[in-house]
């Protein structure tokens, strides 16, 4: 096991369970912006650290554009979560989450996909 993985896989755990319990008391078909709220709640309740709807910044031919780019959620600096409530994960959503990670410096990320009949079904992990 890389040392990525070590210092990722206690905290992505816990950040799945507390999306499955979100997703078995809410189940799927509803907006992404229901379950990252519902997410947030879980997470306090589970005494995880996280910062919510993280601006992250981009520079664009030498402009800084402050609001580039939006993380759902940053768990404690060291992991990514984006939340989708699609048909099916994309390999655009992987590429954004890529992005995100590399822009922030964060070596792991979760893709969360709620509209799925159980929630593991809609997880993708991913490291740089």
């Amino acid at each position: 096991m890389g040392l990525v993985q070590h210092l990722t896989n206690p905290i992505s755990r816990r950040v799945i369970g507390a999306a499955i319990e979100v997703h078995r008391r809410l189940g799927p078909g509803l907006l992404e912006s229901s379950y990252h709220t519902c997410l947030c709640c879980e997470l306090e309740l589970r005494g995880i650290e996280y910062r919510s709807q993280v601006d992250l910044p981009i520079e664009y031919k030498g402009v800084q554009v402050p609001k580039g780019y939006v993380i759902d959620l940053l768990i404690a600096g060291c992991l990514i979560v984006e939340i989708k409530s699609v048909e099916k994960l994309l390999p655009i959503h992987s590429a954004q989450l890529l992005t995100y990670m590399r822009l922030q410096g964060v070596p792991a990320g979760l893709l969360l996909n709620f509209n799925v009949r159980t929630l593991p079904d809609g997880i993708r992990r991913v490291l740089l």
